[in-house]
C-alpha cells in the first residue's frame, strides 16, 4: 500500500507563508502621518529664524512694505555694518563673552564636584541637600531676583563682572547638579571599587574614571549654562548700572527707543548676530556630546 499524500496545495502553503499586507501599509500611512505632521511643525518653527535672515538683508525702505516680500529685491549687508559700528557691539560682545566663560567654569566645576559628593558619598544630610536643590529649582527666577538684588547690593558686586557671573552661576547651578549626578549613578560601583583595590586614591578616581565616564553630563550641563548665561536679559539689566558693561541682550534691546523710530533691518541683522553663537556653539558640543555618550561606557 502506498501511503497517501497529506500536503496542501501549493496556493495554500504561498498563501500561508505570505506576511499580512494590511499592518504594513497600515505603518506607511502612520509613518506617512507622521512624517507630515513633522514636517509643518518644522515649517512653523523655523519660519520665524528665515523671516529674521531675510529681513536683515532687506533695504529699510522694503522692511516697511506691506506687501510681502520672502526673498529680499535688493539684498544688501548694510544693516549689518549699522548694527556693528553705530553702536558699542564690540564692547558688549567682550562683556558677554567674560560673563559666559566665568559662568561656564564656575557651574561647571562646582556642579562636577558637588553631584560627585551627592551620588558617591554617603553623609547624613545627603537628602536633605537634594531636596533643597530641587526646591530651589522649581521656584521662578524672577521671584530670587529682588532678594539677589538687596544681597548682592551688600556685597558691593553690583555693576561688575563678578556679580553677574555670580548671579547666572546660581540660576544654572541646581539643573547642572541634578543633570550630572544622574551620570554619576549610572557609573558602576564595581570599577570604583576595582580602582581602589589597584591602590587608585579619590583623586585618580576621580579624574581617570569618574570624569570620563560623566563628559557627557558635563557638555549637556554646559550648553544650558551657555544658553543661560548668554540669552539672559532682566538680570543683566538690573544687576547692571553702566552702560558700558550691558550684555548683548542689552545691547540688542538698545534698538527699540521709545518715542523713536526703529530700524527693523539693522535689528534683524542684531538678532542674528546674537543668535550666531550659540548655533556655532551647540553645533560644534553636538558632535562631542553624541560620541561622548557613545565611548562613556568603555572609557576609564
Amino acid at each position: 500500500m502506498t501511503a497517501t499524500s497529506t500536503a496542501a496545495p501549493l496556493g495554500a502553503v504561498d498563501s500561508a507563508e505570505r506576511p499580512p499586507v494590511a499592518p504594513r501599509r497600515r505603518r506607511r500611512r502612520h509613518n506617512t502621518g507622521t512624517n507630515i505632521i513633522a514636517g509643518i511643525v518644522s515649517l512653523i518653527w523655523v519660519f520665524p529664524v528665515y523671516w529674521m535672515l531675510n529681513t536683515s538683508f532687506k533695504p529699510l525702505g522694503d522692511v516697511s512694505n506691506l506687501t510681502p516680500q520672502f526673498l529680499p529685491k535688493h539684498p544688501t549687508f548694510q544693516n549689518y555694518v549699522t548694527a556693528v559700528t553705530k553702536t558699542d557691539f564690540l564692547i558688549n560682545l567682550r562683556n558677554s563673552v567674560i560673563v559666559v566663560l566665568g559662568t561656564l567654569i564656575l557651574a561647571i566645576g562646582l556642579a562636577f564636584f558637588a553631584s560627585a559628593a551627592l551620588s558617591r558619598f554617603r553623609f547624613k544630610s545627603r537628602r536633605p541637600i537634594l531636596v533643597a536643590i530641587l526646591a530651589v529649582q522649581m521656584l521662578p527666577a524672577a521671584a530670587l531676583l529682588i532678594p539677589q538684588f538687596l544681597v548682592f547690593n551688600r556685597l558691593g558686586l553690583l555693576g561688575s563682572y563678578l556679580g553677574l557671573i555670580l548671579a547666572y552661576v546660581a540660576a544654572t547651578l541646581p539643573f547642572s547638579i541634578w543633570v550630572m549626578r544622574g551620570f554619576f549613578v549610572a557609573i558602576p560601583k564595581e570599577m570604583e571599587e576595582a580602582a581602589q583595590v589597584d591602590g587608585a586614591k579619590t583623586w585618580t578616581i576621580l579624574w581617570k574614571i569618574w570624569f570620563p565616564l560623566v563628559a557627557p553630563g558635563v557638555i549637556s550641563t554646559s550648553i544650558f549654562a551657555f544658553i543661560a548665561a548668554w540669552n539672559d536679559y532682566l538680570t543683566a539689566y538690573v544687576f547692571m548700572k553702566d552702560q558700558s558693561m550691558y550684555t548683548l541682550p542689552l545691547w540688542l534691546a538698545s534698538f527699540s527707543v521709545p518715542n523713536q523710530a526703529t530700524n527693523y533691518a539693522a535689528q534683524m541683522a542684531a538678532s542674528v548676530l546674537f543668535s550666531l553663537p550659540v548655533v556655532i556653539f551647540f553645533l560644534l558640543i553636538q558632535r562631542k556630546l553624541v560620541s561622548g555618550m557613545s565611548a562613556g561606557a568603555v572609557k576609564g
